[in-house]
């Protein structure tokens, strides 16, 4: 999930290095108050950026990771995350843009 959030960033001219990093995340448990299922989150925060990682049963993930740059190509925007989610065989992964305030 980690390298796909770097790759991902990486087709926006981004390099990220080795964030983030798995073993840099903060980690607890937590019950999701609307299905009442217990993911395992982890957190990157207190550095140059934040980010999220839930883990649920049957290898289900989703992650969220803020970039908050100016989008390359566009711009009128930025890029403010980039989500990675689905199983760990078949992640998806997107980025978040949003218009720049005047």
């Amino acid at each position: 999930t980690c390298a796909r959030v770097r790759q991902l960033a990486a087709c926006f001219g981004v390099d990220l290095g080795n964030a983030p990093d798995r073993r840099e995340a903060v980690f607890r448990l937590q019950t999701d108050p609307y299905s009442g299922e217990t993911g395992l989150i982890g957190e990157w925060k207190g550095k140059a950026r934040y980010g999220i990682i839930t883990c649920f049963a049957r290898d289900r993930v989703f992650a969220e990771y803020q970039l908050l740059i100016p989008h390359p190509q566009r711009p009128r925007q930025f890029i403010e995350a980039l989500q990675v989610w689905g199983s760990y065989g078949e992640l998806k992964s997107d980025a978040v843009f949003l218009e720049m305030p005047e």
